[in-house]
């Protein structure tokens, strides 16, 4: 099997194991956002391979809340399945899924958590770094499983009268992704790992709450 054949074909792997991914005090609004990721895949042996991958966020939040008063924002992901095999190529598992969320503008973030999720295994964590809520999932998910990342949580304390809460995927470029993730793929008699990092070019608000 030629190297050239296996990366060709790696950035069909990596947009079918995450085709279907997404993130997803007074009145809620509950919307699901698209997000429209660009992914760059890095093969140990080879250039680098590029591909699109289309999400969406159910990301729910107030509509209004006043001036330093306390709110929560939950994000929560759909389902994600991976796929058994791509052109005839196995597809072993993906792991080390991290996605990232910038801590909110014109609010104190005062605690993240999170809830629920399935199929991929313990030791899913969060935490703030370097100016992100990261949901670290470590798996790995094998080919043909289907599981939920955990829905993240941020607790926030509105900041001035007349300002708004927004927040989004993070990421600007593929140095700066606000997704990456593993993917192992069986060739022949060896696996071959495939880091993988995405960003979503317009970067659109998962939810928006306005301070009063």
């Amino acid at each position: 099997m030629r190297p050239g054949s296996v990366l060709a074909r790696f950035s069909l792997v990596g947009a079918a194991a995450l085709a279907a991914a997404g993130l997803a005090a007074g009145p809620a609004l509950a919307a699901d956002t698209p997000v429209d990721f660009s992914c760059q895949a890095t093969p140990p042996i080879g250039g680098a391979q590029t591909f699109s991958l289309d999400a969406g966020v159910n990301g729910t939040a107030p509509a209004t809340v006043a001036a330093g008063s306390a709110f929560t924002v939950t994000l929560a992901p759909d389902a994600l399945t991976v796929p058994t095999s791509v052109s005839g190529y196995t597809v072993s598992n993906i792991s080390g899924i991290k996605l990232s969320v910038p801590v909110p503008s014109g609010a104190t973030l005062t605690g993240e958590s999170l809830s629920g999720g399935s199929g991929a295994g313990s030791g899913a964590s969060v935490a703030v770094q370097g100016g992100n809520v990261v949901v670290t999932v470590p798996g790995p998910v094998s080919g043909g499983a289907t599981f939920t990342l955990p829905t993240l949580t941020l607790d926030l304390t509105a900041g001035a009268s007349g300002g708004s809460v927004t927040t989004a995927i993070a990421g600007s470029g593929y140095s700066d992704p606000g997704l990456t993730f593993n993917a192992s793929v069986s060739v022949s008699f060896f696996k071959v790992n495939v880091p993988t990092a995405c960003y979503a070019p317009s970067s659109p608000a998962l939810t928006t709450t306005a301070v009063d």
